[in-house]
């Protein structure tokens, strides 16, 4: 798509939004076993990223993500089935829209392309 892309966010009736900074740092939680660990790996201070967790983990009927509290080994967290299942859906609905976004995406840069 050239130097083109497509973001999708999400914005639930809630009035939080879901979009790929908080995509991002579920996945890096995934992947990394802590909320500090994550914060780190996306340069983002460990308070930003304990604030979006405690945001998200308020407005969904079950928890996206459980802390293990801190200590003298560290605390960690993961991501419940639920939090598994949003960074599912959101990566379906983000491959579903440039699918289908892919030639008018083309289309539009042929527009902003100089002569």
């Amino acid at each position: 798509m050239g130097g083109h892309r497509l973001t999708i966010r999400i914005d639930l009736d809630s009035g939080v939004r879901v979009g790929p900074g908080k995509i991002a740092l579920l996945e890096a939680i995934e992947s990394a076993g802590s909320i500090a660990g994550a914060g780190r790996k996306l340069k983002m201070s460990y308070k930003r990223a304990w604030d979006l967790v405690e945001e998200l983990n308020r407005n969904f009927a079950q928890p996206l993500v459980l802390k293990a509290p801190g200590g003298a080994q560290g605390g960690g967290a993961q991501l419940t089935t639920s939090g598994s299942a949003l960074v599912k859906h959101y990566r379906d609905i983000e491959q579903a829209a440039h699918d289908a976004a892919s030639r008018p995406l083309r289309e539009v840069g042929r527009l902003t392309q100089p002569h």
